[in-house]
């Protein structure tokens, strides 16, 4: 069976904008500052002359053609350079549903919807977008383009993926090594916009923020989607029934009655997010509670809108 992202699910942001807070590598036009100017040996794609405009980039020879005044477009005329990461291990497909719907989304669903939103918002304002998506190891990597053929490969790569029977067998979460693996590939400086649930085991916390560090020191601003199904894993809000419970991961079991212990488990999560919340405060991470039950419209809207105000 085929899956295919709603194209019209991701035009329905209007007219906001993803502005970066710092400096990114990129070319002046208007939207984010940059260290650097002029255009870099890499062609990407024509666009129309706008009038007023320099001559110095027509295609003279495409004009000779066309008889229509067109303009060279190089990676470095880019706005922005952004570097999406999705963790696509066997929690992210949790809950199980029979089909990938962004109405009654898993939590892979929903991040692929509001990566997908978030690179049509930067297609529309000619930046730069990369992908990586992750389980157990790095599995897809691409490098940040703004032609709109990039644009279609990697909404192409994120469909394939959400066939939700995948969910059975990606294994592991490795978002730790991942980053690490992220900050040395990604050279120049970038948004860098990550999605995950952070299912990794408690030891392994102060591991990934060591590596969003990573991303920190390599002078990257990161933007961090906590992607989670609220009432179930947060809340554990079960009916008062004796359960068994499969870890989508590791597979490993386990029986009970979720009422038993939902007290502690809430005092325990909330205690993580509280944790998580200070660790991305210190480090100048943007922390995004992504609920899936809110779908992914309402939580990318109501961030997009936060950082339009603060930026």
């Amino acid at each position: 069976m085929e899956y295919h992202i709603d194209p019209v699910r991701l035009s329905q942001f209007g007219s906001l904008e993803f502005i970066a807070r710092q400096v990114v590598e990129g070319f002046i036009t208007g939207l984010h500052k940059s260290p650097f100017h002029g255009f870099s040996v890499e062609f990407a794609e024509h666009r129309l002359y706008n009038q007023g405009e320099s001559v110095r980039h027509i295609d003279w020879k495409l004009y000779g053609r066309t008889e229509k005044l067109f303009v060279k477009r190089y990676e470095e005329e880019t706005n922005l350079r952004c570097q999406i990461v999705i963790d696509h291990s066997g929690s992210m497909y949790f809950p199980m549903k029979e089909k990938a719907d962004p109405d009654d989304p898993n939590k892979f669903v929903f991040s692929v919807y509001a990566a997908a939103s978030l690179m049509e918002l930067m297609r529309k304002q000619r930046d730069a977008v990369g992908l990586s998506l992750f389980a157990n190891t790095l599995g897809t990597h691409t490098h940040a383009r703004s032609s709109s053929v990039h644009h279609k490969y990697l909404l192409r790569l994120l469909s394939d993926l959400m066939d939700t029977s995948l969910g059975l067998n990606q294994g592991q979460s490795a978002v730790a090594t991942t980053l690490h693996q992220v900050a040395e590939l990604v050279h120049q400086r970038s948004l860098v916009v990550l999605f995950t649930d952070m299912m990794d085991n408690q030891s392994q916390q102060e591991e990934l923020f060591h590596a969003l560090r990573h991303l920190k020191y390599n002078k990257h601003e990161v933007v961090l989607f906590h992607v989670l199904d609220h009432s179930l894993e947060e809340r554990l809000e079960f009916e008062n029934r004796p359960y068994k419970f499969v870890d989508m991961e590791t597979k490993e079991t386990l029986r009970l009655n979720p009422h038993e212990l939902q007290q502690e488990y809430r005092r325990l999560m909330e205690e993580q997010r509280k944790q998580i919340m200070l660790k991305c405060g210190q480090y100048r991470i943007d922390y995004v509670e992504a609920d899936i039950s809110k779908g992914f419209h309402q939580v990318l809207m109501a961030y997009l809108i936060k950082r339009g105000k603060m930026f």
